[in-house]
């Protein structure tokens, strides 16, 4: 294994670089995606999805959302296997990490700025380069480097229209004493990942643990709105109070994970966006019937039970009909 100062020495070269060729989107913005977008994310702003009413705004026409500058390049499924004629410098100094010793990776900082709004028939094209790796750094999760990258997002005539910084730690994980971590028996089950919890979310999940599902409400409008937020996205306020929903809904989507295995999951898992009859919609799975069976529109009622010995979660059975 090199030593530190080469390692680093071989890092510092790529400073400066660009990690490929410039990356062209694969389609040109368009409003099926815009769409797709608002609905996931439940932006009703009209300039995105309304043509009469965009028609008539300052913009003069359909826009797209801003913060999807980054989904426009986004390669998908082919970012996880680079074909030889695909070289990305960053694949590469992720494996002179990983073979330094330093296997593990965590996202850590994201900026964005706009400099135009994109409309439907815009090319973009995306140029990113090494702006920073630094020296080895001790953190809580463990010794690593940090890498930053900038990309540029340009148009079809070359302009610039917004960039975005990414900063990563590649880093070798802190060891957990012996004494302070005993090894997990090897017949207990995994248990599933934890929820973080924070100032604006600790209230539901205390719902859970009281056997409700509560759906955040502002106080000024009474517009629903899941997940958690600070703001309401219609009136603004930050004034807000709960219901406790009834936990029937039906299917809006799924998909039916098989792969990759992780642990405390058991596969095939059916992942479904269930639309409460209360108008909200929540991510959970849906068991009680073979995961094929499940289809979009299809009713469904919530149980809160145990995931594991100490976690407890919304699961949605197929209605009794």
């Amino acid at each position: 294994m090199m030593d530190k100062a080469e390692l680093e020495a071989r890092l510092s070269a790529y400073v400066g670089t660009t990690t490929g060729p410039p990356v062209a989107a694969p389609d040109a913005v368009n409003e099926a995606m815009i769409r797709h977008w608002c609905e996931a994310l439940g932006d009703r702003l009209p300039v995105y999805t309304d043509a009469d009413t965009a028609r008539q705004s300052v913009h003069g026409g359909i826009v797209a959302p801003p913060t999807m500058l980054q989904a426009w390049i986004l390669r998908g499924f082919s970012m996880a296997s680079p074909s030889d004629e695909d070289k990305d410098a960053q694949v590469e100094v992720g494996r002179l990490l990983a073979a330094a010793g330093y296997p593990s990776v965590v996202a850590t900082n994201c900026e964005q700025e706009y400099l135009r709004y994109l409309r439907p028939g815009d090319r973009i094209f995306a140029e990113t380069v090494f702006e920073a790796i630094s020296g080895q750094k001790a953190t809580a999760l463990g010794t690593g480097y940090f890498i930053d990258t900038r990309t540029t997002f340009r148009d079809e005539r070359g302009e610039s229209v917004g960039w975005m910084t990414f900063r990563i730690l590649r880093f070798k994980p802190n060891q957990v004493p012996q004494a302070a971590s005993p090894a997990p028996s090897t017949s207990q089950k995994p248990r599933r990942l934890r929820p973080p919890l924070g100032h604006d979310n600790r209230w539901w999940w205390e719902g859970i643990e009281a056997g409700e599902i509560r759906i955040q409400r502002c106080k000024r409008c009474a517009t629903l709105r899941h997940p958690p937020r600070p703001m309401c996205g219609t009136c603004q306020s930050i004034e807000w109070d709960w219901i406790v929903s009834q936990g029937a809904g039906s299917v809006y989507s799924h998909v039916v994970m098989h792969h990759p295995p992780v642990p405390g999951y058991d596969l095939p898992l059916c992942v479904a966006l269930i639309e409460l009859d209360e108008g909200t919609r929540l991510v959970a799975n849906v068991i009680g019937c073979p995961p094929s069976q499940v289809r979009i529109g299809m009713r469904v009622q919530a149980r809160i039970e145990p995931a594991d010995d100490e976690l407890r979660l919304p699961f949605f059975y197929p209605a009794a009909t």
